[in-house]
């Protein structure tokens, strides 16, 4: 099979792109030919990629504004085409898509919660990604989609009347071995991290801080009263800016306590180092750092609003905030709680978490992908 695979920007440190890439090498491993067609590549290009009938196709692509760029994007796709593609996979919204990889929130439902101002002042921008958001959802595309939280699947029917029968559920894509493998080296990773012993290491991962909410978690950390407030530390691993948020920390006295390593591929040590992982998100498909803390033992603070934190529920291995209608003083209740608890709960959480990640299937996403290609394809041959 022929695979067209798209996605405006690759970087080796996000969630999605990490799906992104097993998805890729599983389906070149069962020796379909992928194109990747990308406006931007970061990093080095995988082995697997240099296969015959596969590669990367650089899309030109300019625009200052990330919807311009998008728009460019698509208005020069065509000239990269050959066609000799027997399936389109978009990894973000756009048009022209066979299989959609459903890891954007609802555009159109997240936009109706701001103010009218907000949405005035970027109109260009909203008819864009609702333009590109109806080509994949409307009840008039054939776009099937793989669905990765079940919240935003509702939200999506809600505002376009999706039928449901164009959803395939999919489970996470972690990968497990990767991050067990770094559990036994829990005391060197803190001596490298320069936590000692009796310091409390609070963890987040992911990029874009401002979405992923690390203004909360400072704002929590520096409301901490007591003998222990200077013995937690936070660190925050992912790309994005931290100056505003160093100012932030420094504000509320726990500029020390705070660190942004940058990204990183050994976020593995860094699970195995802490004590919980916070992911207090604005807004967060599904929140793929919630289920890696799970897999690695952790307790996990995760607002409600991401699409995984039901599995910390399920899993009875930490606390869930109301995100939807988020209160700063609940957040920094519950952290506090958190810590309380932690030197009674702490084995229970582990235990519970890593029997919840052991009895449920948070692994499979790549395969099950390629099992929904293949059977896109072969139907698409059988119909002629």
């Amino acid at each position: 099979m022929r695979l067209d695979f798209r996605i405006f920007k690759y970087y080796p440190f996000g969630g999605l792109e990490r799906n992104f890439l097993r998805i890729t090498e599983e389906c070149v491993k069962r020796g379909h030919e992928v194109t990747v067609r990308t406006a931007v590549w970061e990093g080095e290009i995988p082995a697997f990629l240099d296969s015959p009938g596969c590669g990367v196709v650089v899309v030109p692509a300019t625009g200052i504004s990330n919807h311009a760029f998008r728009a460019s994007y698509v208005r020069n796709l065509p000239s990269t085409l050959d066609g000799r593609s027997d399936l389109v996979v978009g990894f973000k919204q756009m048009p022209g898509l066979d299989l959609y990889y459903a890891g954007d929130v609802c555009f159109a439902a997240e936009a109706r919660r701001r103010s009218f101002a907000a949405v005035r002042g970027l109109m260009a921008r909203n008819r864009l990604f609702r333009l590109y958001e109806r080509s994949i959802f409307s009840p008039n595309s054939s776009t099937v989609i793989l669905e990765l939280s079940r919240v935003q699947r509702d939200a999506y029917i809600a505002e376009y009347g999706t039928p449901a029968e164009r959803f395939t559920p999919i489970p996470p894509g972690i990968d497990k071995e990767r991050i067990r493998s770094a559990l036994p080296s829990r005391d060197e990773s803190r001596k490298r991290f320069r936590v000692d012993s009796d310091e409390t290491m609070l963890l987040m991962v992911g990029s874009d801080f401002k979405r992923k909410g690390v203004s909360r978690a400072i704002r929590a950390l520096g409301s901490i009263s007591g003998g222990r407030a200077c013995s937690v530390k936070l660190f925050v691993v992912g790309k994005g800016s931290s100056a505003s948020l160093t100012s932030l920390a420094r504000g509320l006295g726990v500029a020390d306590q705070v660190f942004f390593p940058g990204p990183s591929d050994d976020v593995p040590s860094y699970l195995s180092a802490a004590d919980a992982l916070l992911h207090p998100a604005l807004s967060e498909n599904t929140g793929n750092a919630i289920v890696e803390g799970l897999v690695a033992g952790l307790p996990v603070l995760a607002t409600s609003n991401c699409g995984y934190a039901f599995h910390v529920e399920r899993a009875n291995a930490g606390k869930v905030v109301d995100g939807l209608s988020f209160s700063q003083t609940a957040f920094d209740a519950a952290l506090s709680s958190l810590l309380s608890e932690m030197p009674g709960k702490k084995k229970e959480w582990k235990s519970n978490a890593l029997d919840y990640s052991d009895a449920t299937d948070l692994y499979a996403r790549p395969q099950i992908v390629a099992d929904t290609i293949e059977r896109l394809v072969e139907g698409k041959l059988r119909a002629g």
